[in-house]
C-alpha cells in the first residue's frame, strides 16, 4: 500500500528502519507466520540447481559487461599472439586454397577491440551498446573458429550472446549528453591505442621476421600498415599477410568509429531554459530562505526536473556519467519527494550514477528516506548571524587590527545591491573579476552562480574595495577587490566569489567581509553564509588535546592536501569571524561509487579538466561567443583559490571560493 504524495508514490519506498538489523522480527508462533511457513517450499535447492539457475535480471548488465571485456581480450590475444592459436587444424587450414587465416585474425582483433570498448556501456545498460554487442559476438565466434579453431572460445561467445538476448529488457538506458568533439577524442585515443597494439603485433613474430628491425622501423611499419600500405619489415610465410590485415583492420576501425562519432546526431547537455528559470525564481521567492545554496540553482549550465505539481525542483549536471545535484531541492518540502523521484527516474533512464553534493541535514534525510541512498558528512558551512557579529573582544583582535591597518593605508569599501550599480561600473567589475581569477579554468558548480550583474539578479550584493588617489591607477581604476553575494531568501545573502588584485595589500577579503557584515542591517540582511570548510570537524577535533592516532593521521592527511585544495586555510579563515557551523552532506548510492562521484565533482568544480588543447578550443569557439543569454553579464565568475589571502597573506594563498573548497 503506497501513499500518493505530490503525484508520486513516495510512500512505496520502505522506511530505512525496516531494513535495520535492530528491527523487530516477526513472532514465529503468530497465525500469519504459520501461514507463511506453510507456503514455503519444503525442499532446499541443491548446489547444482543454484549453479544452473539464471542470474537475476538486475545483475545481467554487470555480468555481461565483465564477460564482454574478457571475451574481447581473448579475441585480441587470438589475433595478435601466434602461440595463442597453435593447433593442427589451424596448420592445415593455413595452406588450403582461399584460407581465411589472415582475414580471420583481423576480424578477431577488430571484434575484440570493439567488445572491449562496449563493455563499459553494457555495464551501464546502454541500448546501443547492446545492439552492437549482439552483432559483434557472432563475428567474434566465427573468427575464433576460423582462425583459432577454439570450441571453447566459440561457446563463450555464444553463451554470452544468449545471455544478452535473454536479458535484453535490462538494456534500455538512453544516450548520454554528447557533442561532435567526441569524434576528435576518439581519433586521438583510438589512434594511440592502435599504434601501441600495432607495435605488439609487429613484434609478436620474432622467428618469422627477416633481419632484426629497429624500433623506429617497427613504428614506421605500423604507421604504414594502419593506412593499408606495405612497411619496411618482411616476414616469412603467411605472417606478412596476417600482420598487414591486422594493422589495416586497426586503421579502418579507427577511421570508422571516428566517422560514426562525427556524423551521429548530437545529444546536447541539458541547459536551464528561460521558462525553467522563471519557474525556479518563483519557487525561490516563496521558499528561498530555507537553503543558502538555493540561488545557485539558477546556474544556466544545469538541467532541472520538477515535481508533478511543479512545487519543487532538483537541478543537476551530468559529468562523466554521474548525475550531480547540489544543495537541497528547491521549493516546498512536502513536494520534495516528487522532484526526487523524477530525478531518480531520469538517472535510471540514462543509467547515470545519482549523487547530491552539499545538501543540508533536512535535505539529506529526505534524500536517504525516499531513495534508499546513503549520506556522508562532507564538511561545514560557516554562517554568521549579523545581530551577533561584532569586532569587539579578544577573539576578534586579529581581524580588527588587520581591518584598521588596511583602512589607514587609504582603502575604502562600498557595499551595494547590484541593481544600484551603473552598467559601466558592472562591466568594470566583471572584467576585473575575470582578470583576477588566477586560473584559466573557471571553477564552480554547486556553490557558485557563474555570473555577475545579470539584470535578473538585481538583489545580489557586491562589495568592492577601492584605493583612491593612487599616482598610477591600474586598468580598472581604483578598484582593488570584489566580493559577490547572492540572495538567501529575503533576509540573507550567500557568498559567491572573492577576487582581488594581486598588487593590493594583504587582507582585502577580511576587509570586505567585515564591510559586508557591517552594512548588512541597512540592506535588511540578518544572516550571511560564508565559505564552506571541507572536513572541518576532523580538522577541529584532530588538533585538540587527547585526539586519537587515527584522527591525528586523518588531520595530517588533510593538512597535506591543503597544499593544493586549501582545506585547512579556508577553515582558519572562516573561523576568524566566529560563525556557527552548519553541516553539509554528500548523498550517494554505494561506497564503490564514491571515487567516481569525487572525480565527477572535481570535474564539475573545475579542478580536473578533460578539455581539448587551447589552440583546438579556439578553433571550435565562435568568434563572438555570448556569455550566457543576452544581458547576463559575465559568463562565469566563480572564485578560485588564488582569489585572496585568508590570513592577509600574499597572492596565491587565498581562501578557495565556496565551490572550490567544497569540491576538493
Amino acid at each position: 500500500m503506497s501513499v500518493t504524495l505530490d503525484g508520486d508514490k513516495s510512500g512505496s519506498v520502505p522506511d530505512r528502519a525496516q531494513h535495520s538489523p535492530g528491527a523487530p522480527a516477526k513472532n514465529p508462533h503468530s497465525p500469519g507466520a504459520a501461514a507463511e511457513h506453510k507456503k514455503e517450499p519444503q525442499r532446499v535447492p541443491t548446489a547444482a540447481r543454484r549453479l544452473l539457475r539464471a542470474p537475476r535480471s538486475e545483475s545481467v548488465p554487470r555480468i555481461v559487461g565483465t564477460a564482454c571485456a574478457f571475451i574481447g581480450l581473448v579475441d585480441i590475444a587470438a589475433g595478435v599472439f601466434p602461440r595463442f592459436r597453435h593447433s593442427r587444424m589451424h596448420t592445415v587450414a593455413e595452406v588450403l586454397p582461399g584460407a581465411l587465416g589472415p582475414f580471420a585474425a583481423a576480424l578477431s582483433l577488430s571484434a575484440g577491440v570493439l567488445l572491449l570498448l562496449l563493455a563499459h556501456g553494457l555495464k551501464r545498460r546502454k541500448r546501443r551498446a547492446w545492439r552492437a554487442a549482439v552483432f559483434l559476438l557472432p563475428a567474434g565466434a566465427v573468427a575464433q573458429f576460423a582462425y583459432r579453431h577454439s570450441a571453447i572460445g566459440v561457446l563463450l561467445s555464444l553463451a554470452l550472446l544468449v545471455l544478452l538476448v535473454r536479458g535484453r529488457a535490462e538494456f534500455n538506458a538512453l544516450p548520454d549528453p554528447r557533442s561532435r568533439w567526441r569524434a576528435l577524442a576518439n581519433f586521438v585515443l583510438m589512434g594511440a591505442g592502435s599504434i601501441g597494439l600495432g607495435l605488439v603485433i609487429v613484434s609478436a613474430h620474432p622467428r618469422r621476421t627477416v633481419g632484426n628491425p629497429s624500433l623506429s622501423e617497427r613504428l614506421e611499419h605500423v604507421l604504414y600498415g594502419l593506412f593499408g600500405l606495405e612497411g619496411p619489415i618482411d616476414y616469412r610465410g603467411l605472417v606478412s599477410g596476417t600482420v598487414g590485415y591486422s594493422l589495416g583492420s586497426l586503421g579502418l576501425l579507427t577511421a570508422l568509429t571516428t566517422i560514426y562519432f562525427a556524423f551521429r546526431p548530437e545529444h546536447p547537455v541539458a541547459r536551464l531554459t528561460e521558462e525553467d528559470e522563471r519557474r525556479l525564481r518563483a519557487l525561490l521567492e516563496r521558499h528561498g530562505g530555507r537553503d543558502s545554496l538555493g540561488h545557485f540553482a539558477l546556474r544556466r549550465d544545469k538541467g532541472v526536473v520538477f515535481s508533478p505539481s511543479g512545487k519543487a525542483a532538483v537541478c543537476y549536471r551530468v559529468v562523466s556519467g554521474v548525475m550531480l545535484a547540489s544543495g537541497d531541492p528547491i521549493g516546498d518540502v512536502e513536494a520534495w519527494p516528487g522532484a526526487i523521484e523524477r530525478f531518480m527516474d531520469e538517472a535510471k533512464a540514462h543509467s547515470w550514477t545519482p549523487a547530491v553534493m552539499g545538501c543540508g541535514e533536512t535535505g539529506g534525510e529526505v534524500w536517504t528516506r525516499e531513495t534508499g541512498l546513503d549520506a556522508l558528512e562532507l564538511g561545514d558551512e560557516a554562517v554568521v548571524d549579523v545581530p551577533d557579529f561584532s569586532l569587539r573582544g579578544r577573539a576578534m583582535r586579529n581581524v580588527r587590527q588587520m581591518v584598521t591597518r588596511i583602512e589607514r593605508a587609504g582603502y575604502e569599501t562600498r557595499v551595494r545591491r547590484a541593481r544600484d550599480l551603473s552598467d559601466e561600473e558592472l562591466a568594470r567589475i566583471r572584467s576585473a573579476a575575470d582578470e583576477w581569477r588566477g586560473t584559466e579554468t573557471e571553477r564552480g558548480f554547486s556553490m557558485a552562480l557563474g555570473r555577475i550583474g545579470d539584470p535578473a539578479d538585481g538583489d545580489s550584493v557586491i562589495a568592492t574595495a577601492h584605493k583612491p588617489g593612487e599616482e598610477a591607477p591600474g586598468p580598472y581604476g581604483d578598484l582593488k577587490a570584489v566580493l559577490h553575494f547572492v540572495p538567501w531568501g529575503t533576509d540573507g545573502m550567500s557568498l559567491d566569489l572573492m577576487r582581488r588584485d594581486r598588487t593590493a595589500d594583504p587582507g582585502m577579503n577580511e576587509l570586505l567581509i567585515v564591510a559586508a557584515l557591517t552594512a548588512a542591517p541597512g540592506l535588511g540582511v540578518t544572516r550571511v553564509s560564508l565559505n564552506f570548510a571541507m572536513f572541518r570537524s576532523a580538522l577541529a577535533r584532530g588538533e585538540k588535546l587527547g585526539a586519537g592516532p587515527v584522527l591525528r593521521i586523518w588531520r595530517g592527511l588533510l593538512v597535506f592536501l591543503s597544499r593544493w585544495f586549501q582545506i585547512e586555510s579556508l577553515y582558519r579563515f572562516n573561523a576568524k569571524f566566529r560563525p556557527r557551523w552548519e553541516p553539509r552532506y554528500v548523498v550517494f548510492r554505494s561506497t564503490g561509487d564514491l571515487p567516481r562521484i569525487a572525480f565527477a565533482a572535481m570535474q564539475a568544480e573545475g579542478f580536473v579538466t578533460l578539455s581539448l588543447p587551447r589552440p583546438l578550443r579556439r578553433l571550435g569557439r565562435p568568434r563572438h561567443q555570448p556569455q550566457g543569454r543576452p544581458g547576463s553579464g559575465s559568463g562565469s565568475s566563480s572564485g578560485s583559490p588564488e582569489g585572496g589571502g585568508p590570513d592577509g597573506g600574499g597572492a596565491g594563498h587565498g581562501p578557495a571560493p565556496r565551490t572550490a573548497a567544497r569540491a576538493a
